[in-house]
C-alpha cells in the first residue's frame, strides 16, 4: 500500500488505479482514460478483509464482490451487502471487482454504492499526507465523481452493524447481469437509490415521511422527489420516476416483513 501511495504522489493525475479492472479497462477501452501510469493494486492482501469493529464492520477496499456474497460476519451482522454483491455482474465480474473500486468509480447506476448510503456508511481515504474518514453521503460530487484526491486511495469501508433491522434489495434490469435501470436498497428506514441521478442518492422525502407515521404506500410515492433521472435507450426519465416509487414499495414492505 505504502508503494501505491508513493507512485500516487510521484505521478498525480498521471496515474490511476487498478483493482479489478471492471470499471477501468472499458473505459480505456472508449477512449475516455488514457493514463501514462496504471498502478495495480489487486494484490494487496492488506486491503482484502471483512471484520467487526465496535459498533461497525470494516472491509478492506480491495475485497472482492464474491467475498461479501459468501461472507459470514456480513450475513449475521449487515445481509444487505452481500444480498446486493451477488446482484452484481455475472460470476467472473464478482470474482475480479473490488468493493472500493465500485465506490470509488462513482458510476449512479452501480448497486454496491447505493447499498452502502442506505446503510449510512464512511468511506476511509489515505495518502501520504494521512487518513481521513468521508461519510458516504458527502462522497459523490456527480457522474463518476467523488471527493477523492488524485493522490488518494480508498483503503476502507466502514458500515453500521444492523443486525436484525429490516432491509431489502429490488433491482430492475432488461436483462439478467445488465447494469440496474433503477435500484432500490432499503435498510432500517434509509432509502438509497440507483440510477435516479447523477450520483447514488437517498430517497429523502420517503425517509422523512416514513419518520413521520406516514405508510409505506404514502412513503414510497414519494421516492422519486428531488431526483433528475436520466432518459437514454433502456428507459425514460419518467419510466424510472414510477420505477423508483414501485420498487421503493416493494423493498418498504419486504424490509417490513422480513
Amino acid at each position: 500500500m505504502e508503494g501505491a501511495l508513493a507512485l500516487l504522489e510521484e505521478h498525480g493525475e498521471d496515474a490511476t488505479l487498478l483493482a479489478g479492472g471492471h470499471s477501468l479497462l472499458p473505459v480505456m477501452k472508449l477512449r475516455l482514460a488514457a493514463p501514462e501510469l496504471v498502478i495495480d493494486i489487486g494484490k494487496l492482501a492488506d486491503l482484502q478483509y471483512i471484520r467487526v469493529d465496535g459498533d461497525e464492520v470494516a472491509i478492506g477496499a480491495g475485497t472482492r464482490h464474491h467475498a461479501l456474497e459468501v461472507s459470514d460476519v456480513l450475513a449475521a451482522e449487515c445481509p444487505l451487502l452481500p444480498a446486493v454483491a451477488r446482484t452484481v455482474g455475472d460470476p467472473q465480474v464478482r470474482h475480479r471487482g473490488t468493493l472500493g473500486g465500485s465506490l470509488a468509480h462513482a458510476d449512479p447506476a452501480s448497486d454496491l454504492p447505493a447499498a452502502v448510503l442506505a446503510l449510512g456508511g464512511t468511506v476511509v481515504l489515505r495518502s501520504p499526507r494521512g487518513e481521513r474518514q468521508v461519510p458516504i453521503t458527502g462522497f459523490y460530487t456527480g457522474v463518476f465523481s467523488s471527493v477523492k484526491e488524485p493522490d488518494e486511495l480508498v483503503v476502507e469501508v466502514r458500515v453500521p452493524r444492523t443486525g436484525g433491522a429490516g432491509w431489502a434489495y429490488e433491482k430492475f434490469t432488461r436483462r439478467a447481469n445488465d447494469w440496474a435501470i433503477v435500484g432500490v436498497a432499503v435498510v432500517d428506514g434509509r432509502v438509497g437509490l440507483v440510477n435516479m441521478g447523477s450520483t447514488p442518492l437517498r430517497a429523502s422525502q420517503t425517509e422523512a415521511a416514513l419518520v413521520d407515521g406516514a405508510s409505506i404506500e404514502e412513503a414510497a410515492a414519494l421516492a422519486d422527489q428531488r431526483t433528475e433521472p436520466p432518459s437514454d435507450l433502456s428507459a425514460t426519465a419518467d419510466y424510472r420516476r414510477h420505477l423508483a416509487r414501485v420498487l421503493t414499495r416493494r423493498a418498504l414492505t419486504t424490509a417490513a416483513n422480513g
